[in-house]
Formats: structure tokens, sequence, C-alpha cells
């Protein structure tokens, strides 16, 4: 509440002239911390926090080692492997690794011209069903709980491809992340992390040693 207090100035008048009044404004805000005790409250119960957003990792089982024999399961044409190195580079390549010739392994980048335009093309045919359930569920012919379901059925499909990343001890933690981005960006359902191998360190020397890339980038 506002209160005006008016002063006559002690009863004295000034030549020439009338009595002058003096007038000050008090304001109360105790209404006002009231109010906003009341706006802070209310919007405490009516909204909702954000929920952060989580990935799903599939990781080795603690329970069973991974034996070659597990590896070679999986079909050589489904199966992809990211060799993470340093300075930012990334590596691919496709099925058993050939040890015997160093341009069996690729070199790619985090663009999206890079291992993402390789990763889409390969998974095209699940990345195509998947489209086509985004736009039946904007249209709302299909519910959220059956484009879920469906979207889980199309990336774990027998045809779609299998990826394996691997780090090395002078890829970034960022590298590690962008790789796993990579496999929502191009609807992987089928990914593991597993640690890089004498082999694949030796490939990537030989690519080095035939002046195809730089000595952070092989180490």
């Amino acid at each position: 509440m506002a209160e005006i207090q008016s002063n006559d100035g002690g009863g004295k008048k000034k030549k020439g002239g009338s009595k002058q009044k003096k007038i000050s404004v008090f304001v109360d805000f105790t209404p006002m911390v009231d109010m906003n005790m009341l706006l802070i409250t209310f919007f405490m119960l009516c909204t909702s926090l954000s929920k952060p957003q989580t990935m799903e990792i599939n990781m080795p089982s603690n329970d069973k080692k991974i034996t070659d024999a597990d590896r070679d399961a999986v079909k050589a044409s489904q199966a992809i492997t990211l060799v993470l190195g340093g300075g930012d580079s990334i590596f691919y390549y496709t099925g058993q690794p050939n040890y015997k010739d160093y341009n069996s392994l690729k070199l790619s980048s985090y663009k999206a011209d890079g291992i993402r335009d390789f990763l889409l093309k390969r998974n095209a045919e699940a990345v195509s069903k998947i489209d086509d359930l985004k736009q039946k569920k904007l249209q709302l012919k299909i519910s959220q709980v059956d484009f879920t379901k469906q979207v889980s059925e199309i990336k774990g499909g027998k045809n779609t491809p299998v990826v394996i990343i691997k780090a090395s001890d002078r890829a970034k933690y960022k590298n590690l992340i962008d790789a796993l981005d990579e496999m929502q960006i191009c609807n992987i359902g089928k990914y593991v992390i597993d640690k890089i191998t004498p082999g694949e360190l030796f490939l990537i020397k030989n690519l080095q040693s035939k002046g195809k890339l730089s000595e952070n980038a092989a180490k």
C-alpha cells in the first residue's frame, strides 16, 4: 500500500507567499512479497522439470568374456569396425581385417559426408523404414508405443549392420561420444564398444609409413 504524508513546514510562512507543504510518498512492498511467493509456489507446482536425455549403450557382459569365436559369428558382410585414432581421426573396415593390405583400413571423419554418410548407405533399408514410421506417427496413424516397438524391431533386424567401436589410447572422450551419436543418427541398433587390437594398430602405422597419415593420427 502507498501512503502520502504531508508536512506543513512547521507552520512558518515565507514573506510574500503562502504556507508550503512538503509531500513524501511511502510505498509498502510487503503485499508484493506475498504475491511473489504465491507466484513461485504456483510455477513450482504447475511446471515440470526437464528430464535428462539418455542413450542406450550395448556394453560387453562381464559374466561372459567375448572370444574370437563370438566375433566371427557376426556375418562379415554386416560387420563394420570403427577405430578411433588420435587427432580426431576415425578409421573403418568391413568384415574381417586384412593385415596384409593396409588399404583395407579406410580413413574417414566425423563430418556429415564422412563416416555418417557411409553408415547411412550401409543401413539404408532400416533408415527408409524408420522414416516412413516417423511420417505415420506425425499423421497420428500409429501411437508412440507402436512406433517405439516397430523401430526397435527394425534396428534389430537380420540384415542390419553390426558396428564395433574401438578407441586407441590417443582418442579423446569426445571422439567416443561422437561415434555413439552417429549410431543414433544412422539408426544403428546393434553396436558394441570393444578393445583395439595390436593388428589394427599395425594397420594404422602402415598407413603412416606410406605417408598417408600424420604421426598424431597414427599413434
